[in-house]
């Protein structure tokens, strides 16, 4: 379906039409929604106008055309600049900014647009370009429940898992910089593993095979010590601190022998160990989290 046959639907403008933003062009006008877009090299529209977009030759003329703004560009302060760009024309509109930055950009673009007497919403995209309008895909927003309930249709054909979560636009950033920063920390933790295996030679597929009930366990965890850090209550009656140094050692000295880097062992050893000299060895792994809020 192009975006004009369904000339009673919502209409759109989609400033920056990078990899992202081309997706979300790409799946309002597989919804049906009238798109216009704009980008600083026309040359990426060309796809989109082939599939009914409409070109606007500037920003103002782009958020003019339209009832929703969605802005998916390079930073918060070059969503601010486009914005400001525009002059009054976000009046009366809902501008939805799903640019990645920090928690302090996305409230005060969102003081920005509320000036100009417009309904900021901020989205955080927890997905890749090709997941986009996928019922799967997740997306964070915070900011006007008013203008999250009115366009909920709109923007879950972007994610079927559009989900608001604050009226304050700075929370779904920081929920997104929390899944990323957890992720990582993941990720560098199965290939530091997979180096050690593989100098082993042992091949990682029969590894994941055979411990998956224990990895799968691992995310049954993480409730558990959300609990204990929201009540601030770390003592447990087992598998407690002083029990991961004698592991974190031997992954170390393991480690060592087969000239595998040790950074990052040697990091979470550190922890554990100042933890346990503080007097904390009869508490939960949790009880580290003292230590970042102190960073």
């Amino acid at each position: 379906m192009s975006g004009y046959e369904n000339a009673q639907a919502t209409t759109v403008a989609v400033l920056g039409l990078g990899e992202m933003g081309s997706a979300l062009a790409a799946a309002l006008l597989d919804g049906g929604y009238p798109v216009t877009v704009w980008n600083r090299s026309e040359d990426r529209a060309h796809p989109l106008v082939a599939k009914g977009a409409q070109l606007a030759a500037t920003p103002t003329d782009a958020v003019g055309a339209a009832d929703v703004v969605i802005i998916n560009v390079k930073g918060g302060a070059v969503a601010a600049d486009l914005l400001r760009m525009s002059g009054a024309q976000p009046t009366g509109r809902t501008v939805v900014d799903l640019t990645d930055g920090t928690s302090e950009q996305s409230t005060a673009t969102a003081q920005l647009v509320r000036e100009y007497g417009a309904d900021y919403l901020h989205g955080q995209i927890m997905t890749i370009a090709p997941a986009i309008g996928s019922p799967d895909a997740v997306v964070f927003y915070g900011g006007a429940r008013t203008a999250f309930d009115q366009h909920e249709a709109l923007l879950r054909t972007l994610g079927g898992r559009a989900t608001f979560v604050s009226p304050d636009p700075a929370v779904p950033v920081l929920y997104g910089m929390a899944v990323h920063d957890i992720m990582w920390g993941l990720l560098n933790g199965f290939l530091h593993a997979s180096a050690l295996l593989g100098n082993a030679g042992l091949p990682l597929g029969d590894f994941i095979q055979r411990a998956d009930p224990s990895l799968a366990a691992l995310s049954s965890l993480i409730p558990m010590l959300a609990k204990e850090i929201d009540s601030a209550d770390f003592a447990i009656p087992y598998g407690a601190l002083k029990h991961h140094l004698p592991s974190l050692d031997d992954l170390l000295a393991e480690s060592h022998a087969r000239g595998i880097d040790t950074d990052l062992p040697t990091y979470t050893r550190n922890l554990v160990a100042d933890a346990i000299t503080a007097g904390h060895g009869h508490d939960s792994y949790s009880r580290l989290v003292e230590h970042f809020r102190r960073g």
